[in-house]
């Protein structure tokens, strides 16, 4: 491991303390099949040396994702997503530690329908506690329902 990388190794064994974070954002405007390949690329390759796992879903041009693993790295992570220009307008949804086991103990990728994704950020919207969370995500599900 270089002495350099945000991340620390941990295996995130079932059983463990696991943090989870789900956020969305929105992809960047010239966002295409071929950088969702390449982000996913990416996710297969590292993610799994520092113990995280997830679900990532894209549709409508906005990502929703569900990271789980070790704290430190699943924080680390979440700040080089933020940081990412193909993603704008990110907003974390929940995060929490648990112990048990791994919901996604797999890399996955799901296309969907815009209506999901309209269904997703309906109940985030009810469910944010946050008001620039609310409004952010608001913002987000009024630009879908403009098509």
């Amino acid at each position: 491991m270089q002495a350099n990388h945000p991340f620390q190794n941990d295996e995130g064994h079932a059983g463990q303390s696991i943090h989870n974070l789900v956020y969305c954002s929105r992809g960047a405007a010239d966002m295409d099949e071929a950088e969702i390949a390449k982000i996913i690329a990416t996710a297969q390759r590292h993610n799994p040396k520092f113990g995280i796992t997830g679900l990532l879903v894209f549709g409508s041009g906005y990502f929703f994702q569900w990271l789980e693993g070790p704290r430190d790295n699943v924080q680390s992570l979440m700040k080089i997503i933020s940081a990412d220009p193909r993603h704008d307008s990110v907003v974390v949804l929940s995060q929490e530690d648990e112990i048990r086991e791994r919901l996604f103990p797999d890399w996955a990728m799901e296309l969907v329908e815009a209506e999901d994704i309209r269904v997703v950020l309906e109940d985030a919207v009810e469910d944010a506690r946050d008001p620039k969370q609310k409004k952010a995500l608001a913002l987000m599900l009024k630009e879908l329902n403009a098509g």
